[in-house]
């Protein structure tokens, strides 16, 4: 079975308060997995790859051995599909261990698209940073 993946990573300020998200669905569109989680003070970037290593973990350890991943995130797709390089040190191990990841799992295609069209993980993800503030500030 084919799944698509949508991931999604953020920061309140590039770094602030980050947080990733994803959600995993089968071909008819039935939502088989969806997580959002805090990760502290990271970068945008970082965000997104720990989302993307959250996801690709999940779908190993469920026996999903093919899929797709949908991201916003242009240099995260870029990265992985190998057309652009991976140079900023905080990054290189988090994309090999995500190249590892896709190894493993077997065919692993990326694709990017606009933000409206990852929505769900985009909700995802900025809920859990909401929330972190909302812990940090008392509330």
């Amino acid at each position: 079975m084919k799944a698509t993946l949508y991931t999604d990573g953020g920061s309140r300020g590039n770094p602030g308060p980050a947080a990733f998200a994803y959600v995993l669905e089968a071909d008819d569109g039935t939502v088989l997995a969806a997580h959002g989680e805090t990760i502290g003070v990271a970068t945008n970037n970082v965000a997104e790859y720990r989302g993307l290593l959250a996801a690709l973990e999940w779908a190993k350890a469920h026996g999903h051995r093919e899929m797709l991943v949908r991201s916003d995130s242009l240099l995260l797709v870029q990265q992985m599909r190998g057309n652009y390089k991976v140079k900023n040190a905080g990054l290189q191990p988090l994309y090999a261990k995500a190249r590892l990841l896709a190894h493993e799992i077997g065919n692993v295609t990326f694709e990017h698209v606009g933000r409206a069209k990852n929505a769900h993980a985009d909700r995802l993800a900025n809920a859990a940073m909401d929330e972190a503030a909302s812990r940090s500030a008392g509330l």
